[in-house]
């Protein structure tokens, strides 16, 4: 079956998750939609002349309704944040694009993937103007906070970045939760590694908090690294990878979290991201965890139901 993903944004985000998707010859056809419906067709045309350098792939613009046809839709819509401006400063502008995109996508047979921030609350709101099951809507989460988190480490220890195994769960965001009690280097305890001292976990933590930030006020926007774990998500699923994945959804229990989208590690596959697993947490980290649920669940109450 022809493997199809819809990107719907093509601004900075959106195009690098689709030469990151390209490159990573997941997809048979990629389809792309703006607003801005020359900007898509230039987009569409500039991928489409590389075709020679990445996995044989149509691109092509399509419509938000044609794209009720594809595996996997992205959204990518919405503006970007400001310098000095937080995630959840986005919300109301974002979110009455991302309710119509849903109303739009309602009885879609595929799954939804949001990267347009806040993407925790945006997926909640994705979840609830589609009426789609919760698995079937995922967001990028803290999926990029966990690469960043996984590279400083590495820089850190000069190690390769795959020897480290660490996650950063909860809002992607400024409340977002560092595991460091599970935090591994190569299955040694990271915090039995010869040298590491916990007293610069911290300082650590803010770090990969604070790195968008960092990258917008040099550039404007964040957009390589997360069109690359954008592509990787997307790989997973239309692969079946069944890899474990912080990806963002809305909760159903986990953690004793329900009805609000945050990030756990998940087993995503085909269908999107199902069984949401429970590391283990120090009662700091479960504290750090249900406050996070708590911010988002505030930032989503701002918002008008459904």
């Amino acid at each position: 079956m022809q493997q199809t993903v819809g990107i719907i944004g093509t601004g900075w985000v959106g195009t690098s998750v689709a030469i990151s998707t390209l490159h990573s010859g997941a997809a048979d056809a990629l389809w792309l939609h703006d607003v801005r419906g020359a900007v898509a067709e230039g987009e569409a045309m500039d991928l489409a002349h590389g075709a020679a350098f990445y996995p044989p792939c149509e691109v092509k613009v399509a419509t938000v309704e044609a794209m009720r046809a594809c595996q996997v839709v992205v959204v990518a819509a919405g503006r970007n944040g400001k310098p000095g401006e937080s995630r959840l400063d986005l919300l109301r502008d974002n979110a009455r694009v991302v309710a119509d995109i849903g109303r739009t996508l309602a009885g879609f047979d595929g799954t939804i993937v949001l990267v347009s921030n806040p993407v925790d609350v945006l997926t909640q709101v994705m979840t609830e103007a589609s009426g789609l099951p919760p698995a079937r809507v995922l967001g990028t989460g803290t999926l990029l906070d966990t690469a960043r988190l996984r590279q400083m480490l590495a820089q850190r220890l000069q190690l390769a970045t795959t020897s480290i195994h660490a996650q950063v769960v909860g809002e992607h965001g400024d409340s977002e939760v560092v595991l460091w009690s599970g935090a591994q280097v190569g299955g040694v305890p990271l915090r039995q590694w010869p040298g590491w001292d916990a007293a610069d976990e911290a300082a650590l933590a803010l770090e990969v908090r604070r790195a968008a930030y960092e990258v917008i006020a040099r550039k404007g926007a964040t957009n390589h690294a997360i069109g690359l774990v954008t592509a990787h998500l997307l790989r997973c699923m239309l692969r079946g990878e069944q890899r474990v994945l912080t990806v963002s959804r809305v909760q159903e229990g986990a953690f004793g979290l329900h009805g609000v989208a945050l990030s756990l590690p998940t087993v995503v596959g085909h269908g999107g991201g199902g069984t949401v697993l429970e590391p283990g947490l120090d009662a700091a980290e479960l504290a750090a965890l249900e406050h996070s649920a708590e911010v988002l669940r505030q930032a989503r109450a701002t918002l008008p139901p459904g």
